[in-house]
């Protein structure tokens, strides 16, 4: 374990700071991430630089750094031509860039409590064709559940604090997300991808979160990767269904364009908001894409007063 207190003894007693975005990061150290393995492509090619972002995010006052994992999968690097041995050592590796990253911070005089949570995405990340922001591949529970559950396994032998099942556009995923995280020994958070009140494929958010509320291995439900305006409602719904912690960690505001593979419109994303978000039970807040370190520095800040 990352930090002597477990994220979950954590969140019982307070807030914490997600990180912000890895891609936006990455990005703006001049990386090109145009590549379909978009930042799972740099464990393998730059690793330095994933751990340089997840410091940076700890050095504007993230307590969680969330792994360059989301869109590592075995069919994904497979594609690349890199073999399952290969693929699940660089899994593995996200890991400890992570963890290089908390002993730097520590270096550096950081001294709270940090945590890294090992990304896993949804199914439609590995197309790279926007599916994460629409669910219903055409796939059962079934499929989706031998999907995750090795890419889960390496991730958990890992020993990060926490899986980080996240950007999920449909209950049928989370469905399979939850059977296959049984009995791994991590705890894990479920976070949605949502439309209003409704996941991306549709379930209502009541259903949704419901799937989790008596699934020990899961610490916190919520959303991410969503439009801020999407998140109050959500954070109500999921706290008053499952009784447990809620994450929260939306994008800026702007809108992917999957075809141009670029963002448009602007930010409403501001830190005042994530105080009505810690109201309504919230307690791992953060941001998503085009989140970055200055922001995390805001809401840190706004949180701490």
């Amino acid at each position: 374990m990352t930090s002597t207190v477990s994220l979950a003894e954590a969140l019982a007693t307070g807030t914490v700071v997600l990180d912000g975005g890895m891609s936006n990061q990455l990005e703006a150290a001049g990386h090109d991430l145009s590549d379909e393995l978009w930042s799972a492509r740099l464990l393998a090619e730059r690793p330095e630089a994933v751990t340089e972002a997840h410091l940076a995010y700890f050095e504007a006052g993230a307590d969680v750094a969330i792994t360059a994992s989301y869109q590592a999968t075995f069919e994904g690097f497979a594609g690349r031509g890199i073999d399952r041995a290969e693929a699940a050592r660089l899994l593995g590796l996200s890991v400890e860039l992570a963890r290089r990253a908390v002993r730097q911070a520590r270096h550096k005089g950081v001294t709270r409590p940090l945590w890294v949570a090992a990304s896993a995405g949804p199914y439609g990340a590995m197309l790279a064709d926007g599916s994460e922001y629409r669910g219903r591949y055409g796939l059962g529970v079934d499929a989706l559940e031998r999907f995750h559950r090795p890419r889960l396994e390496v991730l958990a032998a890992a020993r990060p604090d926490v899986l980080a099942l996240e950007t999920v556009p449909d209950a049928d995923e989370a469905a399979a997300l939850l059977r296959a995280v049984r009995g791994l020994g991590v705890p894990a958070w479920l976070s949605y991808t949502v439309d209003g009140p409704r996941t991306r494929a549709g379930q209502p958010l009541e259903e949704a979160f419901a799937l989790a509320a008596d699934v020990d291995e899961i610490v916190a439900v919520g959303v991410n990767c969503c439009a801020p305006g999407d998140v109050d409602a959500a954070v109500a719904t999921a706290a008053r269904v499952t009784g447990k912690p809620v994450v929260v960690y939306p994008n800026s505001g702007e809108a992917w364009d999957a075809e141009a593979r670029a963002w448009n419109g602007r930010s409403t994303f501001t830190p005042d908001q994530v105080l009505a978000w810690r109201r309504a039970g919230a307690r791992l807040i953060g941001g998503c894409c085009r989140v970055g370190p200055a922001a995390i520095t805001s809401i840190a800040g706004t949180l701490a007063g």
